[in-house]
């Protein structure tokens, strides 16, 4: 089960450098990482709210943390 969230958390934190800005890879990696905490802990009977809050804040710190050239997904579907 460890080894599973740690795969997600993984794949989170990659996904999270989505957008061209900082601002937008904080957006996209907090929404993106609300919804995996959240999963995760429903999935392992632990408190929804709590998962989708540290994830949140995981997802959003790792976005804003990155730069353009650490992942280059293109431009976001809202430009």
């Amino acid at each position: 089960m460890l080894a599973r969230l740690s795969a997600i958390a993984l794949l989170t934190l990659a996904i999270a450098a989505c957008g061209s800005s900082k601002t937008d890879r904080g957006l996209s990696g907090g929404a993106i990482g609300a919804g995996v905490g959240a999963g995760a802990g429903a999935a392992t009977g632990g408190s929804v709210l709590g998962g989708a809050v540290l994830g949140g804040a995981a997802g959003a710190a790792t976005g804003v943390l990155t730069d353009d050239d650490d992942l280059d997904l293109g431009d976001p579907a809202w430009d």
